[in-house]
């Protein structure tokens, strides 16, 4: 029998209220087998001999058994979960066998986490006698934003990292860092940090993301061709601006400006229909709204016109998984006469998308404040499908 050097902790021992299932997230079907069974695979797949060992609730011991044998690792070590993280993780240390140098520690809910990634960390942890955790880059603009909502200032994403696991040790050093842990921490790299460990990057995986909301569950059965895969998402978009005090504000509606007409006000150019289309999209996506996405004073977007947002918005949607397959916006304003450019309008929007878009047009018959010209508002209904 080949002599085992390494060995994975797999923590699901969590409850994952916001999954909002009716197991622990870790025994939640995903396309077929639980997220324990996923994750315990990669890891039967590693090439060189490996003991695992699954941190699980108390009362699904049994089950984990189970559930790591059919993953292909039979005679798994399964112990019960603590209370925190980081006790499940000192549980599933204290189970680890004698002589296993190089620990690794992965969260059941990173399902998708291929067997690559978790031999890259183990053979940067052998390179460099260090801690390793797999890191992607942040894409997004980080504000800092204080207890009010004020945005503070823009932090450098230089030097930012989004971190996953698994999360590779030296035995003896994440040994000593539970050993002196004065404070609970939220992964195992602060833990061995605040211990005076020294912690290195190597390369994540996008598909390594946590599955923890609703929406990560569907976006990871669409990965696998699940039932998520195939069903249409429909999401709905209202946004409503007041016209401009000052008849120098230019209009702009569906990516077009109206010469002639006072314009919206806003932080952006105003312009309701774009705006009422991007909420569909993202509502659809699942990836929350505009004023979420872009914020509602970034200075980024001052003055930005509707082709702005929907190129942005598009790039949010295909990143959630999903392609564009039409829209439908109808704009509620006693002006500007959009029949006259309706065709202009549905041309450019549609190829901004890469899909088909209806743009039309109502009057509220004098009731409220659009009756009243005071200001105008648009309904958007959007329908994506997973890419």
């Amino acid at each position: 029998m080949s002599t085992v050097h390494l060995a994975v902790i797999v923590v699901a021992a969590g409850s994952g209220t916001r999954l909002g299932a009716d197991a622990p997230k870790a025994f939640v079907d995903l396309s077929g087998r639980t997220m324990l069974e996923r994750a315990c695979a990669s890891v039967a797949a590693l090439a060189e001999p490996v003991e695992l060992v699954v941190v699980a609730p108390e009362e699904r011991l049994g089950e984990a058994r189970a559930v790591a044998a059919r993953a292909g690792t039979e005679g798994a070590v399964v112990v019960a979960g603590a209370a925190t993280r980081q006790g499940s993780v000192a549980a599933g240390l204290a189970a680890v066998a004698p002589g296993i140098e190089t620990v690794l520690v992965h969260d059941a809910a990173r399902a998708l986490a291929p067997t690559a990634l978790f031999a890259r960390v183990a053979a940067a942890v052998r390179e460099h006698g260090d801690g390793v955790v797999p890191v992607l880059p942040v894409v997004d603009t980080i504000k800092r934003v204080d207890a009010g909502g004020a945005v503070l200032g823009t932090v450098d994403r230089s030097e930012l990292a989004a971190v996953q696991t698994p999360q590779g040790f030296p035995r003896q050093l994440i040994e000593h860092a539970f050993a002196v842990a004065g404070a609970e921490h939220t992964d195992d790299a602060a833990l061995v940090q605040s211990a005076g460990g020294t912690v290195r990057a190597v390369a994540g995986e996008e598909i390594a993301f946590k599955i923890t909301t609703p929406a990560d569950l569907e976006r990871a059965e669409r990965l696998l061709g699940g039932p998520a895969a195939s069903a249409p998402r429909i999401g709905t978009g209202v946004d409503v601006h007041a016209f401009a005090d000052d008849d120098s504000v230019p209009l702009w509606i569906a990516g077009l400006e109206w010469p002639g007409q006072t314009g919206l006000a806003g932080h952006s150019d105003g312009d309701v229909v774009v705006h009422a289309m991007c909420d569909a999209l993202l509502a659809a996506a699942g990836r929350g709204d505009l004023g979420a996405i872009f914020g509602t004073a970034d200075p980024a977007f001052a003055g930005a016109h509707g082709e702005v947002f929907l190129r942005e918005t598009l790039r949010v949607v295909g990143e959630a998984g999903f392609r564009v397959g039409s829209v439908s916006v109808q704009l509620i304003g006693n002006r500007p006469k959009l029949g006259t450019r309706r065709a202009e309008a549905e041309a450019l929007l549609s190829g901004v998308l890469g899909a088909p878009v209806s743009v039309a047009a109502t009057t509220s018959d004098g009731l409220g404040f659009t009756g009243r010209g005071e200001g105008l508002a648009a309904i958007a209904t959007a329908i994506v499908h997973a890419a």
